[in-house]
């Protein structure tokens, strides 16, 4: 099954909860969390209480993914029950294996992110523990970024390394999708898409759901 994330990194923040509403009235599957602490990426976004105030509000599940230095301190912030998936970034975990079980100790989902330039061969020894792997199709740290084409290669030898080792493992992709390129990512292997401006910069946020739906669910 194909899900769509909506980035609220993108969302209009002085409207945050009629954008949600939208999102939710489109179609979305799950919201995509993206807290940046201006030290692992060059910019600062929000934390764990603008996500908090969304509870109540909506029935979509988070997506939470941590672009932050030493985010085991961090963890339990994002604990709710609306929190599906944390996501933490290989390249910022000096023990990824304890980060993980940390994770999984709250009952929820444990996710690896990995940059452009990150070989998947840092999962080799941790790759039968995680329920997701988001692959950054842009550097981290801003929106509105160009897609890079060499994620679909890597998209692709991780869709073998999941029929091999975990089935049940979910590959996610973040950064320059729009309705051109997610068919193509798609086929790459890619089971949940992250799309930031290209949801919220629509004159109609519920249709353009509507439009990466039509094509996911073909």
């Amino acid at each position: 099954m194909y899900r769509l994330a909506p980035s609220i990194l993108s969302a209009d923040f002085s409207q945050l909860g009629a954008q949600i509403q939208a999102i939710e009235e489109g179609g979305a599957d799950i919201i995509h969390v993206d807290v940046m602490d201006g030290h692992f990426v060059p910019n600062i976004s929000y934390g764990a209480v603008v996500m908090k105030s969304l509870l109540g509000k909506t029935k979509l599940p988070f997506d939470v993914h941590l672009m932050i230095e030493k985010p085991d301190q961090f963890i339990p912030d994002f604990v709710t029950d609306n929190t599906e998936y944390i996501v933490v970034h290989a390249e910022a975990c000096t023990h990824l294996h304890r980060t993980i079980q940390l994770i999984k100790s709250y009952g929820i989902k444990a996710g690896v992110a990995l940059n452009p330039a990150t070989s998947l061969s840092v999962l080799d020894y941790i790759f039968e523990d995680l329920d997701l792997v988001l692959i950054m199709s842009v550097n981290p740290g801003f929106g509105g970024q160009k897609f890079i084409p060499s994620a679909l290669d890597k998209a692709r030898e991780l869709k073998k390394m999941k029929e091999e080792r975990n089935p049940n493992l979910t590959i996610e992709i973040d950064g320059g999708i729009s309705l051109k390129n997610v068919e193509e990512v798609m086929e790459a292997g890619v089971d949940m898409f992250v799309a930031g401006s290209a949801v919220f910069g629509a004159e109609d946020i519920p249709q353009r759901c509507r439009d990466f739906q039509a094509i996911l669910k073909k």
